[in-house]
């Protein structure tokens, strides 16, 4: 195996970590109410212990691919790291504590004993709203690094350009739903129906790097 498949293959095994630990918290933990906490108490912790793995994982995966592509353009390959790497980790990490405080509000503790259990759940109930809310402007910089990434891929020669025109497309998908999710709050659900299958392009890209990794000249034989 070439050095550059090595490095693709590192790349899609780290894809994997992120696409396998974001949907815990997003999709398996129930996004309710601080009685759902009380319910669901070791999801929620999972939940947390998934998105501070997401954190690690999107900056060990950003920098995987930034020393892949950099020979692409470098410009583009420092880019994708930090809209990839750096600022997704940094919300992930804030939103731990928005979930972190739903749970002690929830759960109570006695240095809480000025708030009473309607209360405490109120403020869990915000500290969970807050966290949504925070997913959704991340949605924002889970689109922004895909563009870069699109572009990378697609001025690459040993990558399939439709890879990169879809991770272009996925992209831009979500700074769509970012958007509709605070401007056009009542369309939003449908939007991200219509561009879910759109959004499999990160996974499409996990899959070539991890099965094919990256082959030097793929363009080349790919035309002819």
């Amino acid at each position: 195996m070439s050095p550059l498949g090595k490095q693709a293959r590192t790349a899609g095994l780290w894809f994997f970590v992120v696409i396998l630990a974001a949907p815990l918290r997003l999709v398996v933990v129930p996004d309710g109410s601080a009685r759902d906490i009380l319910d669901h108490f070791a999801l929620y912790r999972a939940g947390i212990v998934a998105d501070l793995l997401c954190a690690v994982a999107m900056l060990f995966l950003t920098f995987a691919l930034r020393r892949l592509l950099l020979g692409v353009h470098r410009g583009l390959a420092n880019t994708l790291v930090i809209f990839g790497g750096i600022l997704p980790a940094a919300f992930y990490v804030v939103n731990v504590g928005n979930d972190a405080a739903a749970i002690l509000l929830a759960t109570g503790a006695s240095w809480l004993d000025a708030f009473n259990e309607a209360q405490r759940f109120a403020l869990a109930d915000l500290f969970l709203h807050l966290h949504g809310r925070m997913v959704v402007a991340s949605e924002l910089f889970w689109g922004l690094w895909l563009i870069p990434l699109g572009a990378l891929v697609w001025h690459s020669t040993f990558l399939p350009k439709l890879l990169g025109a879809w991770l272009l497309l996925n992209g831009i998908a979500y700074i769509a739903q970012c958007v509709a999710g605070f401007a056009f709050p009542t369309v939003a659900p449908a939007l991200s129906t219509i561009c879910a299958p759109i959004q499999f392009g990160e996974i499409v890209f996990a899959l070539w790097l991890v099965t094919f990794g990256a082959r030097p000249g793929f363009r080349l034989k790919e035309a002819t």
